[in-house]
């Protein structure tokens, strides 16, 4: 038994999906745009962007830039780089978008999370701290506090 053709070019669709958002994860440091992510997976852009939200609840730019401030915040925990050279590592082309980015998600600065979260994971196994400093996604940080354990 087989399903509709729309079910099936659901499923595709899907498919292409987290083709492209495992991109996003492995690539973050490159530079990707939703034209380039589209054409990768043989969807226009605006298709692409529409489906992409209705399956993970986020643009892909919005997915891709958390990606990237979640390694941030690991660099920035680890203390031997600048805030410019880590916003750089990460893919970010700009240091005022990056900083605005990082400030939503975290509820600090980035370079107010470099002095006070270096000392916050240490001896912390490395998958619990990436959990418990994972920013939020889809909303800014509730009421200014930081987001540091």
């Amino acid at each position: 038994m087989t399903g509709t053709p729309e079910f099936e070019q659901r499923l595709r669709d899907l498919a292409r999906l987290r083709r492209v958002r495992d991109r996003m994860d492995r690539e973050y440091a490159q530079p990707l745009d939703v034209e380039a992510l589209a054409r990768g997976a043989h969807m226009s852009a605006g298709h692409l962007s529409r489906e992409f939200r209705r399956a993970y609840g986020e643009s892909p730019y919005s997915y891709l830039m958390t990606r990237r401030i979640e390694r941030a915040m690991a660099l920035l925990r680890r203390g031997d780089l600048s805030v410019t050279e880590v916003c750089f590592t990460v893919g970010c082309s700009s240091l005022g978008t990056f900083s605005t980015r990082f400030t939503e998600l975290v509820g600090v600065p980035p370079s107010v999370y470099r002095r006070e979260a270096a000392g916050q994971t240490q001896g912390m196994p490395p998958c619990v701290a990436k959990q418990v400093t994972r920013p939020i996604r889809n909303q800014e940080a509730r009421d200014g506090q930081p987001q540091l354990a």
